[in-house]
């Protein structure tokens, strides 16, 4: 078993409904609005709740859990050819791809950024990449579970697939034709690296095009998660 902690985590895994969730435990000091969000939901749903004494919460969330923890079905990804098959016939399909991000709390953010913009899909990478752990769900404010997630084992080898599928590859790359300038083709990937390398070498040289954020020279590069904010809100314009 998983378990996901804190209060928009818990209340947005409860609308989605994408998990099977198997209790709730609420701290006996927890009260507050959200919280009866929470407790009207899974009443709704037929979730069993449990109150219990705040510092046995600790045990399950290594987070702040805001009082309130679910226990969760494990989280099952799909395949490249899963995540296609749910994507494909949505208007101008959005994928977003993560190249050896490793903090989870860039990949949070950079899925609930993705969730807002329109993105349809995520696909992560086995290696060097974090998966979808509590710190992701707390960092997405529970966006992970209003998007399809694929694994995979070789994000370069995944570019090629997605070429067969007929998706443009986009790369964010220091150096690269300015967001703003660019015009979109879909169906589309924006495939995002790490801030401290950047793209993979095999990565960068399958993409279509290689897209960047104009910026001053005081900072060399943004964090991930703010970067892929940006180009996705660029792209989220020019998709509507």
């Amino acid at each position: 078993m998983e378990y996901i902690s804190g209060r928009n985590s818990v209340r947005e895994a409860l609308i989605a409904g994408t998990k099977t969730i198997n209790k709730i435990l609420l701290s006996k000091q927890a009260h507050g609005t959200p919280i009866q969000d929470i407790i009207r939901l899974a009443k709704e749903k037929g979730v069993p709740m449990h109150h219990v004494p705040p510092e046995r919460l600790d045990k399950f969330s290594e987070e702040n859990n805001q009082g309130v923890v679910a226990e969760v079905s494990n989280t099952v990804y799909l395949d490249l050819d899963e995540l296609w098959e749910k994507v494909k016939g949505e208007t101008k399909p959005l994928l977003v791809v993560m190249d050896g991000i490793e903090d989870p709390h860039n990949v949070g953010a950079i899925i609930r950024s993705a969730v807002a913009l329109g993105a349809n899909g995520i696909i992560l990478g086995k290696w060097r990449s974090a998966g979808l752990t509590e710190t992701v769900s707390r960092s997405s404010a529970g966006a992970i579970e209003h998007i399809p997630v694929a694994r995979v084992t070789n994000i370069a080898e995944t570019i090629n697939r997605l070429k067969e599928f007929g998706v443009w590859i986009y790369g964010a790359e220091n150096g690269g034709k300015s967001v703003s300038e660019e015009e979109f083709s879909f169906p589309m990937a924006l495939v995002i690296g790490s801030e401290g390398q950047g793209l993979h070498r095999l990565v960068k040289e399958r993409c279509d095009f290689l897209i960047s954020i104009p910026q001053t020279p005081i900072i060399s590069s943004l964090n991930a998660s703010c970067a892929s904010a940006i180009i996705l809100h660029e792209i989220f314009k020019k998709k509507n």
